[in-house]
C-alpha cells in the first residue's frame, strides 16, 4: 500500500507540473499584461510595475520562478487587490466554495442513488419513466440555465428562498441545486442501468427464492454492488462540481473560489489565475486519490495496489 500511495503521489507531483507550465505558457501567450488595462498608468509606469514584477525578465527565469513559487505555495500578491496575497484570497474565499460543493455533491448523490433505484425497481413502470425524464431534464439543461429557471420560480414567483448572495443557509439551496443537477442526472442513470444489471444476477435470484423480502434483496444485498460504478464517478463528480461552480458563483453572487478566478482571468491577475489553478489541481488529484482507496474498501474484492498490474 505504501509503494502505491507513494506511485499514486509521483504521479500527482508529474500532473501538477504538466499543469503549472501549461498555465504559464498559456498565460504568456495571451495578448496584453495585468497592468494594461490600468487606466491611470502611462506607458513609463506600467514599463516600471512590469521591472518590478519580473515581467521583463528572460522567459525562462520567469518559468523556474513561477514553478517554484508554485511548488512551494507562495503566490505572492495580487496585483489587482492592492495588500492582498494570494493565499489570503484563496483562504477567504474557498470556504463558500466548499460549502457549496458539498452540499451540491451530497444533492447529487442522494437524489441520483434514489432515482437510480426506482427506477430499477420499478423498470418499465411510470416511476422508471419519471425518473428517466428527470435526469433527462437534468443533463440536457446547462447548469446556468438552472440556475436562471430556479431564481424565477422560488426566488421571484414563489419568493421563498432568496435570490442570491451567500448569508445563510437558506442562500446555499438555489445554488447547491442548479450546481447538482448536472451529476444527479448522470448518477440516476448510471445507478439505474448497474442496478438492473445487479438485480438478474444470480445470488439475487437465490436470496428471493430464499423467501427474503424485496426491501431486504434490494437495499441489503444489491445495493451495495450496484452503487460501485456511482463511487468510480465521484471523481468525474468533483470535476463537475468544481468547474461548474465557477458560473454558479458568478450568478448567484457568491464570494467563492470559482468567482475569484473569473474574475482573475478577466483582469489578467497573473498570480490569481496561478494560485487558484494550482489549489483547483491539487484538490482534484487528491479527490481522485481518495476515490480510488474508497472504491477498494467497499469492495474488497478490489485490490488497487495491483489494480494496473490485474489489467
Amino acid at each position: 500500500m505504501i509503494k502505491y500511495l507513494l506511485k499514486r503521489i509521483g504521479y500527482i507531483i508529474l500532473s501538477l507540473f504538466l499543469i503549472i507550465t501549461v498555465t504559464f505558457i498559456l498565460m504568456k501567450a495571451a495578448p496584453g499584461g495585468p497592468f494594461a488595462s490600468e487606466r491611470a498608468s502611462t506607458p513609463a509606469i506600467e514599463a516600471q510595475m512590469n521591472e518590478a514584477y519580473g515581467f521583463n525578465d528572460p522567459i525562462h527565469e520567469q518559468y523556474f520562478s513561477y514553478l517554484i513559487n508554485a511548488f512551494t505555495f507562495d503566490f505572492g500578491p495580487s496585483f489587482k487587490y492592492v495588500g492582498q496575497e494570494v493565499t489570503e484570497i484563496i483562504g477567504r474565499s474557498f470556504p463558500y466554495s466548499l460549502i457549496l460543493g458539498l452540499e451540491a455533491i451530497f444533492i447529487a448523490i442522494s437524489i441520483g442513488v434514489l432515482l437510480g433505484v426506482i427506477a430499477a425497481v420499478k423498470h418499465n413502470k411510470f416511476g422508471d419513466y419519471l425518473a428517466m425524464v428527470i435526469a433527462v431534464l437534468g443533463i440536457s439543461v446547462p447548469s446556468f440555465i438552472m440556475a436562471a429557471i430556479l431564481q424565477y420560480i422560488f426566488a421571484i414567483y414563489l419568493q421563498v428562498l432568496p435570490i442570491a448572495r451567500f448569508e445563510s443557509f437558506a442562500h446555499t439551496i438555489l445554488p447547491a441545486a442548479a450546481l447538482a443537477t448536472t451529476p444527479l442526472a448522470f448518477i440516476a442513470r448510471l445507478m439505474r442501468s448497474s442496478m438492473l444489471d445487479v438485480l438478474n444476477r444470480d445470488y439475487i435470484k437465490t436470496a428471493k427464492s430464499k423467501g427474503l423480502s424485496e426491501r431486504v434483496v434490494t437495499y441489503k444485498h444489491a445495493l451495495r454492488n450496484a452503487i460501485l460504478p456511482v463511487v468510480s464517478y465521484l471523481g468525474p463528480l468533483v470535476v463537475s462540481i468544481l468547474t461548474g461552480s465557477f458560473i454558479i458563483e458568478k450568478i448567484f453572487g457568491i464570494p467563492g473560489l470559482g468567482s475569484e478566478f473569473v474574475v482573475s482571468v478577466t483582469n489578467r491577475d497573473y498570480t490569481v489565475i496561478m494560485g487558484t489553478t494550482v489549489f483547483f489541481s491539487v484538490l482534484l488529484l487528491v479527490s481522485i486519490l481518495i476515490v480510488d482507496l474508497i472504491y477498494g474498501l467497499i469492495d474488497p474484492r478490489i485490490n488497487v495496489t495491483s489494480k494496473e498490474g490485474n489489467k
